[in-house]
């Protein structure tokens, strides 16, 4: 929502702006479809030449992210707490045995289904089901240390995948400013090209190169690089969840009493998705 209605301000001011100082809009409307053909079609042979099919892809899924904002809400932070919790305390009150049938085929897992939202989760449930394996495997032998160097990893390598097009869109941005100087070099080109004709029509024909200058500049700081920092923040705000479910395991493994356990949940949860204590404890002691 943000993002478009910045989008539209960001047009508006700029375009109304050059246009209430007595600017006329004519020249350059005239001139933007050309140059941004120049500019765009560059933009896309860079991106097509540096990443492959899936990178892009995976580019189009980000700015898709960057409209419809984070995933993750705060009910389903508290979701995560009452699912790992629920799991950490099948282990502890009832064996390895029982937790088993769980870890092994989470999509038949009763305790699972509960939460359709976190089901749905691959890389969750993952993360959450591979760790207890490991457990569940090891009947409890485990280094705690071990574990939560595991899941770091997980959470690392899964955090450097999804980061993927946040890093193309900034490398994009980069590149914008300089595309724009190659489509106004162009037109100086054109420009010298027809260094006989009336100043008039040598003043409009410079004024359209001008134009391809402006264009990526106002792609790459106006457009694309917001783009890429709103990505950047939607990524970090959906890792969380991954941070909650690894505090979860590590201090129920380090035998922490249970109110340590969700102080540890609920301190790496942003203030607006962050449950409250008393909310976490009630929720708790009801399932």
């Amino acid at each position: 929502m943000f993002p478009a209605i910045g989008l539209v301000v960001l047009i508006a001011m700029v375009f109304g702006g050059f246009a209430i100082t007595g600017g006329a809009l004519g020249p350059v409307l005239h001139a933007l479809p050309h140059e941004m053909l120049i500019i765009g079609g560059a933009a896309a042979g860079a991106l097509i030449i540096g990443n492959s099919g899936a990178e892009l892809k995976a580019m189009g899924g980000g700015l898709g992210k960057v409209f419809k904002g984070p995933r993750w809400k705060k009910q389903d932070f508290l979701d995560v707490i009452f699912l790992v919790s629920k799991l950490m305390k099948m282990l502890r009150t009832e064996g390895p045995i029982a937790l088993e049938p769980h870890v092994e085929d989470p999509k038949s897992s009763a305790v699972f289904a509960e939460y359709p939202r976190l089901q749905a989760d691959h890389t969750l449930v993952n993360l959450i089901a591979d760790t207890l394996r490991l457990v569940v495997v090891s009947s409890g032998t485990l280094d705690v240390h071990a574990v939560e160097d595991v899941m770091d990893n997980a959470i690392k390598t899964h955090h450097h995948e999804v980061e993927s097009p946040h890093t193309t869109l900034s490398s994009l941005a980069d590149a914008l400013p300089a595309l724009g100087i190659v489509a106004a070099v162009l037109g100086v080109v054109k420009t010298m090209g027809s260094i006989d004709q009336p100043p008039a029509v040598l003043g409009g024909m410079i004024g359209s190169a001008l134009v391809g200058t402006f264009l990526g500049v106002l792609l790459a700081y106006g457009i694309v690089s917001p783009l890429a920092s709103r990505l950047k923040q939607v990524i970090d705000a959906d890792a969380a969840i991954y941070g909650v479910v690894k505090q979860i395991i590590i201090a129920s493994l380090h035998g922490h009493p249970q109110p340590l356990v969700i102080e540890a949940a609920r301190s790496g949860i942003k203030h607006k998705n962050q449950p409250g204590f008393a909310e976490v404890f009630d929720g708790l002691r009801g399932r």
